[in-house]
């Protein structure tokens, strides 16, 4: 979705048509929304000629149109600097940008604001494209030299200047570096005038961007331009654990989203007691352990009764208070909170539907199955289907008529006409089926004895007719 004009390319915007700026800010960071576009300055009234234009990430600086270009958001210019010109891509004209430089406090009335050149030819961009493709090998190269020096650093990032005649380093750094052999030896190596650029932690995340623990992109490389501080208080006003691994965010200092709400809990929370404040009762002292903020309950224990919970509503608390100072106590905190037990009724929905959730399963063999004996049967004649139920008919009949033992005893009657007979049943041989005495030999378990062993099975008898006859003397 994002074009060529994005934080890491350059050139024209290629997809989205918007020339670099589309309204959900998917192409350029800190992107603003120019909502007097669409709109007419009255007779009389020149336009403003300055310009917000945007660099590598989110760079953005402001010029003065002192030739009247008839610039338009998305064109790519060229920019006045101390040695040379860069190339960048603009992202705000018209009346919106008074408004940024009074927001950001930037005199335009004074003659130090530097200027717009001219629109960038085929072969400026050229060029840019050129020094923005040597960033990424220069950014290894530049590190391990770092690391070669033991210089306590991190190369963040490096952006050319659009004729290439200059590039600016940008590392944190916790403490002093001095890093003026550094220099030297980048200049050998890059053959390039070099300029080293401090940033904050902060800044640094704002330029690289990426993905926050909310799944979408980082607030201060996206629309966020002021770093306001951000304390462990707004953590605790919130309820929230003062765990480190989830309070940080990328930049590894808190996050900055914690702020955003911290005046609707504010609010909030002034209707409540103090949370060091202490309930004194005939029974005891009581100590508050946890309040929930949105539904204006208070949990509260005695002094040596940790375990033991009682919930309480900031307006029952507000009374107890009230009698303290007055220097009454209450009997104990479990006569109003039985007043405040609430039973919740667990109801059990159907969220899915009235349907079971294998009903598509149950549906799907049953065809399957269908399917089979169709194709197993082939193309069935016409009228097959009356023959095969009038058959069935009289089977049923018949065998309604005649227990299921007549077929196979002597006595059985012939079958009806037109009726194959079935067939009888194999005999099996005598020795297997039935011992000497007629009884069925179906080795049955062995039942256990009264003294409780099991009996044990008998030995075959050897089976002598196989053997051969005796020799006579």
């Amino acid at each position: 979705m994002s074009c060529n004009s994005c934080g890491t390319g350059g050139g024209t915007p290629g997809g989205c048509k918007n020339h670099g700026t589309c309204g959900t800010s998917g192409c350029n960071k800190l992107t603003v929304f120019d909502w007097l576009a669409n709109m007419e300055l009255p007779d009389g009234q020149a336009p403003f000629n300055y310009v917000e234009v945007r660099f590598k990430n989110s760079r953005k600086e402001y010029f003065v149109n002192s030739e009247n270009l008839q610039l338009k958001i998305g064109d790519i210019v060229a920019t006045q600097t101390e040695t040379g010109h860069d190339i960048g891509i603009v992202t705000l004209t018209g009346e919106l940008v008074r408004v940024q430089l009074k927001k950001k406090k930037i005199r335009y009335e004074t003659d130090d604001i530097p200027k717009v050149y001219r629109i960038a030819s085929q072969t400026d961009v050229d060029k840019w494209k050129a020094a923005r493709e040597r960033e990424e090998p220069m950014k290894v190269r530049a590190r391990e030299i770092a690391i070669r020096l033991n210089l306590q650093m991190k190369i963040s990032d490096i952006e050319f200047q659009g004729d290439g005649s200059k590039a600016t380093f940008y590392y944190t750094a916790e403490e002093r570096v001095d890093f003026r052999q550094l220099i030297r030896e980048y200049a050998t190596e890059f053959k390039t005038r070099i300029e080293m650029r401090q940033i904050g932690l902060r800044q640094e995340a704002a330029r690289l961007g990426g993905i926050g623990s909310c799944g979408r992109e980082l607030c201060c490389s996206t629309w966020l331009t002021d770093f306001r501080s951000v304390t462990t208080s707004a953590a605790r006003y919130q309820n929230l654990s003062l765990n480190p691994q989830k309070l940080a965010g990328q930049c590894g200092k808190l996050k900055c989203c914690l702020n955003y709400e911290l005046d609707s809990y504010m609010d909030a929370l002034k209707d409540f007691p103090k949370q060091n404040q202490k309930l004194y009762t005939e029974k005891g002292t009581a100590v508050c352990q946890k309040i929930d903020i949105f539904k204006g309950l208070m949990w509260y224990c005695y002094e040596g009764e940790w375990m033991n919970w009682h919930t309480l509503t900031t307006t029952q608390v507000h009374e107890i208070v009230s009698k303290n100072k007055a220097k009454e106590k209450v009997a104990s905190i479990e006569e109003y909170a039985a007043e405040h037990v609430v039973i919740e009724e667990v109801n059990f929905e159907n969220v899915v539907g009235q349907d079971s959730l294998t009903r598509f399963d149950q549906t799907t063999t049953k065809n399957k199955k269908r399917k089979k004996r169709r194709n197993n049967r082939g193309p069935r004649p016409a009228g097959a289907n009356q023959k095969n139920t009038q058959s069935n008919n009289k089977k049923t009949s018949q065998n309604k008529q005649t227990p299921s033992k007549a077929s196979h005893s002597k006595d059985a009657k012939p079958e009806a006409k037109g009726q194959k007979p079935k067939p009888k049943p194999r005999r099996k041989p005598a020795n297997q089926n039935k011992s000497k005495n007629g009884a069925d030999n179906k080795q049955a378990k062995p039942k256990p004895a009264s003294d409780g062993t099991a009996n044990k099975p008998r030995k075959k008898r050897p089976n002598n007719r196989n053997r051969p006859p005796k020799k006579s003397e």
